[in-house]
């Protein structure tokens, strides 16, 4: 069995059927969630890590001091080459404790269902390179990553903030919008931040679109998180070595 360290950052957000994905395909899922579950103190025994999305801001230790302790994990398990898939404030979380930056948008919040497109590295990357060309996802978060990680490859873009999606090192994925939302979770979050819905026509949290939404997102993205799972058992092989740069 495969088995895969999920941290829940925020109740708020649930793995959802993104946590039936994976176990379909094989994974046995390991789930803390933050702060009341203790994290572990070292990743022996697990083959993958997940981490998913919350309200807080990647560095807000003063009302969050756990989170120092995620960015070492995942610090830890990129640079072990320990599969890993981090997910809105996970990405961000992945980006800060690698070198990379986040920061407040500068053009707004980012909310609702949207098309990011693959970048040419993407096209050979062991989880991204079947995807399609523009990929449905669901987004809804204020702060971006503003600087990727040194030695970080982009793999997803979009016109509005370009640092959708990327590859740390061999194995270590961080994607800036959601894949695991249902209807009734982007539903909840419209309702706790109605200025960050209201940048959207009340319609697109219709139950008929936010369903019809979903139904996109999961016939592109379950195949990525079988694909995920196969990473982790080592049925899949990672991604070569990035390049150094010539001096």
């Amino acid at each position: 069995m495969t088995r895969l360290l999920v941290l829940q950052p925020d109740p708020s957000d649930p793995i959802g059927p993104l946590g039936d994905w994976l176990t379909a395909a094989g994974a046995e899922l390991d789930l803390r969630r933050l702060p009341e579950d203790p994290l572990p103190g070292t990743l022996d025994g697990y083959q993958g890590l997940v981490c998913l999305g919350g309200g807080m801001n990647a560095e807000d230790d003063t009302k969050h001091p756990w989170l120092a302790d995620v960015r070492a994990l995942l610090a830890t398990a990129a640079r072990t080459s320990l599969p890993t898939l981090a997910i809105c404030l996970g990405a961000q979380l992945l980006a800060v404790a690698t070198g990379g930056r986040v920061e407040p948008g500068e053009s707004g919040p980012e909310v609702g269902a949207a098309l990011v497109a693959k970048k040419d590295a993407a096209w050979t990357d062991p989880l991204f390179a079947d995807l399609p060309l523009m990929q449905d996802v669901m987004h809804f978060h204020e702060d971006v990553i503003t600087q990727l990680p040194r030695g970080a490859v982009l793999l997803a873009s979009a016109p509005k903030y370009p640092n959708q999606a990327f590859r740390l090192h061999r194995c270590a994925y961080g994607i800036q919008f959601h894949i695991e939302t249902t209807t009734q979770v982007v539903q909840a979050w419209a309702d706790e931040a109605p200025q960050m819905a209201a940048t959207r026509p009340a319609s697109a949290f219709d139950t008929e679109t936010l369903d019809r939404n979903h139904a996109d997102i999961a016939e592109t993205w379950q195949p990525f998180a079988t694909k995920f799972v196969r990473l982790a058992e080592g049925a899949l092989e990672s991604a070569p070595p990035a390049s150094l740069p010539l001096t």
